[in-house]
């Protein structure tokens, strides 16, 4: 791994951060928040058209820049300096993969250049809000999470075409999921869906094109926006009733594959969501350090206290850290195949459990410093008002999103088979099982 980077991740660094600065300060994220969308679509579409930031990831083939997760992660850590809402993370961390691993090739020609372009937006809609399972990242996702053929969860069936005659490969879906990442304006929906009933079940991934049959979309599917504490990561809630969709690649696609791209796609989305939580929490720290220079007390600045020091540098070393971390997280996902001459749709096997150690550092890291910023901030730093809570906000809805840190880090174990099931508490066993038995029983 070459730790140093190239003068092409300077410069997107050096561009967005400035084009940021000027256009998303902390006001300016409050009032995007406040509308529909819950982000700014015109900085969404520059964002697209001067620096490609939705195609960072995709290669040049589909219209994108050519780079990789690195890169993304990089570009993450900015739009997490300012708490950019935005649909990043669902487009280009999520459904973009995913369509790129496992798409049929007039599948990825069609859509993927309106991806990179930022003329379309897309999302991974999972049921019961078990994305992070679906990931990979708190558990194995060769179970029933996405419904397991009984009722709930999101099911799928193929229809006939005219009501009679052999199926042709024609899908409607019925289900519905909370807690979808921009559920409520993605105009592409990447669904984990349940076929063949209880005998033969098993998850595949539709698309649904939300933008078609009317301003409402097709006929059957319901979004509406949910109310979350961290208003600038907008979720929704998506109801499916019989919903037309478009199996995602082929037919007859391996289950295996489907759970490996899904794997893949959490190891790229864990490192750049630890990115993007390093980004905040190094703007909550140098917040921080800039309010106790000033911040006066018994006549000397509070920042001159060598209790308010050794918290402050406690904090720097950790930030250090987790950035590290995340940085190896990213550089893994996004390292070439061993084989030489890969296919363009992949970018290697990351190494188990780094992105998920990364995020539950990054994470953690994110949570210590939005809470000492809102102590360190004093009387103001308790109001709503005050932009440190748009990091304290974060820091407590991402854990929810992806985490919680514990789980990811009894994952990265089993993964790397710290734990022998054969050893430790109780038969059938090690230490990971007997956790997850005490927290079923509400341990």
């Amino acid at each position: 791994m070459d730790a140093a980077f190239t003068e092409e991740q300077h410069e997107i660094r050096r561009t967005l951060r400035e084009l940021l600065h000027k256009r998303s300060g902390p006001d300016e994220v409050k009032a995007a928040v406040r509308t529909p969308p819950g982000y700014d679509e015109q900085l969404w579409h520059q964002l697209a058209a001067r620096l490609g930031l939705p195609g960072l990831a995709l290669p040049t083939a589909y219209g994108g820049v050519g780079c990789g997760p690195t890169e993304l992660a990089l570009a993450c850590e900015e739009t997490g300096r300012v708490v950019l809402p935005s649909p990043l993370i669902a487009t280009a961390a999520l459904a973009a993969p995913l369509i790129l691993a496992l798409g049929s090739e007039r599948q990825r020609s069609t859509l993927l250049p309106a991806l990179a372009a930022g003329e379309l937006t897309a999302t991974l809609v999972v049921p019961d809000g078990r994305l992070a399972t679906a990931l990979a990242l708190t558990g194995p996702n060769d179970g029933d999470w996405a419904g397991g053929g009984r009722a709930g969860g999101i099911q799928a069936r193929q229809v006939a075409p005219d009501g009679g005659g052999p199926a042709t490969g024609r899908w409607r879906l019925y289900g519905e999921a909370g807690q979808v990442l921009n559920g409520h304006t993605a105009q592409l929906l990447v669904v984990a869906a349940h076929s063949g009933g209880f005998a033969r079940s098993r998850t595949r991934l539709f698309l649904v094109r939300a933008d078609g049959g009317g301003p409402a979309g097709p006929p059957g599917l319901l979004r509406a926006r949910q109310t979350a504490m961290d208003e600038t990561r907008p979720q929704a809630r998506i109801e499916l009733r019989d919903v037309p969709a478009e199996s995602l690649g082929e037919e007859d696609g391996d289950a295996a594959a489907v759970a490996a791209a899904l794997a893949a796609t959490g190891a790229q989305a864990a490192a750049a969501l630890a990115a993007e939580a390093v980004g905040v929490a190094d703007t909550a720290l140098a917040r921080t350090v800039g309010h106790v220079r000033e911040r006066e007390q018994f006549g000397r600045p509070i920042g001159s206290f060598q209790a308010v020091q050794h918290r402050l540098a406690d904090l720097y070393v950790t930030l250090q850290a987790a950035r590290s971390a995340a940085y190896y997280a990213a550089w893994s996902a996004g390292r070439e195949p061993s084989g030489g001459g890969a296919d363009p749709a992949a970018y290697g096997t990351p190494e188990p459990g780094v992105g998920g150690l990364a995020l539950a550092q990054a994470l953690e890291t994110l949570r210590a410093v939005a809470a000492e910023a809102v102590q360190l901030h004093g009387g103001i730093g308790f109001t709503w008002e005050h932009a440190a809570h748009l990091y304290f906000k974060r820091a407590a809805c991402d854990e929810l999103l992806l985490g919680p840190v514990h789980r990811l880090r009894a994952r990265a174990a089993e993964e790397a088979g710290l734990f022998p099931q054969d050893s430790g508490a109780g038969a059938g066993g090690g230490p990971v099982v007997a956790l997850r038995a005490r927290e079923g029983a509400g341990a």
